[in-house]
């Protein structure tokens, strides 16, 4: 069978954007400029924006959303895609999941409420069984009902991504940036059935158990070392881990990659929520096309700057042939020493 396309489950919520004019200390007041709501969440941001990056490629959005007015944006924004529903479900037992995101400066914070997505389970995400090339999950630490223990596997998430990996797809994952304690108790259960993992650098020293910067400036040594770890865990084909200096891809084969980011002015961001899944949805499009590690970094590196130029998760989402272009005129981000020895 030749397979083609990709699945994107998980975490489907509302975003609700508040641009603050500035982060306020703890007790004192921010004033809201502006409140947008927009889709978010994993799978939302990375089909999206693969969407307007080459809409010739299958997509299929597997989750589920409360029957409410919430639920029903997201089912409009899918179908606005042209992105296949078949695999979403709705409950009257929870309301859909939603996060108030500030945002100033560049900067974000998140008050997430879980809702209908800790209901989302084994049989919610296994029904999506269509001839697709890659299963993305995200994001596990935030889906109760997955990360929930199971006797054979560790935990439900990592049964389910063995299921899909039995079936001839690749499985893609990209976590959130929770608690130390909380990712090993879930994540190593997840690496053995990882194909593709994607993580930002806080998350990568989560897992590696100290972070991968000293006093606010990246430990090259450290980021390396973190990333053989979740390869050692088990993930078979490639760990990438982005940041905002740019990008460190380890294969499995030995191969290690540096890439830096496409820089911006300050002025120029209008919101960084959603630049991680910019990222990620440049690196799934790649390994479903089957680009060179470099090429890929670079095309996510891309999709991120566009990310940040607006407020909300997959406003700035560009196509392709748009990243490219930007990608020949682009000033890059210094490269640490390290990796220019």
């Amino acid at each position: 069978m030749k397979r083609n396309g990709i699945i994107g489950a998980g975490n489907w919520l509302l975003d609700k954007v508040k641009q603050l004019d500035r982060f306020p200390a703890e007790g004192e007041l921010a004033v809201i400029l502006h409140e947008q709501p927009a889709t978010g969440g994993g799978p939302a941001n990375v089909l999206f924006d693969l969407a307007v990056m080459d809409p010739a490629i299958p997509l299929w959005a597997c989750g589920l959303v409360g029957e409410d007015n919430d639920g029903k944006f997201i089912l409009d924004a899918i179908a606005a895609h042209k992105i296949d529903a078949t695999y979403m479900s709705t409950t009257n037992q929870a309301a859909t999941s939603y996060t108030d995101v500030m945002s100033a400066a560049g900067r974000r914070t998140f008050f997430h409420c879980a809702g209908a997505n800790d209901l989302f389970g084994y049989e919610d995400a296994v029904k999506a069984d269509v001839p697709a090339k890659l299963f993305y999950l995200g994001y596990p630490l935030l889906l109760a009902a997955l990360d929930a223990e199971e006797k054979e596997f560790g935990t439900v998430g990592a049964k389910v991504l063995h299921e899909m990996r039995k079936r001839g797809l690749q499985t893609v994952v990209d976590v959130v940036s929770a608690a130390a304690e909380k990712f090993h108790r879930v994540i190593p259960s997840l690496l053995p059935e990882i194909d593709f993992l994607v993580v930002n650098e806080v998350e990568a020293g989560n897992f590696y158990g100290q972070p991968v910067r000293t006093n606010g400036v990246l430990d090259c040594e450290k980021l390396i070392a973190a990333g053989k770890a979740l390869l050692n865990g088990g993930v078979s084909e490639l760990v990438t881990i982005h940041f905002p200096e740019g990008a460190l891809a380890l294969a499995k084969n030995g191969e290690l990659v540096y890439e830096p980011s496409c820089d911006i002015l300050r002025s120029e961001i209008a919101g960084s929520v959603g630049a991680g899944d910019a990222f990620c949805a440049g690196m799934v499009y790649s390994i479903h096309e089957g680009l060179p590690i470099r090429e890929a970094l670079k095309i996510a590196s891309g999709s991120a700057y566009f990310n940040l130029l607006s407020p909300t998760s997959t406003g700035g989402a560009v196509p392709l042939a748009k990243i490219r272009e930007h990608l020949k005129d682009c000033n890059w981000s210094d490269i640490p020493a390290y990796f220019t020895k």
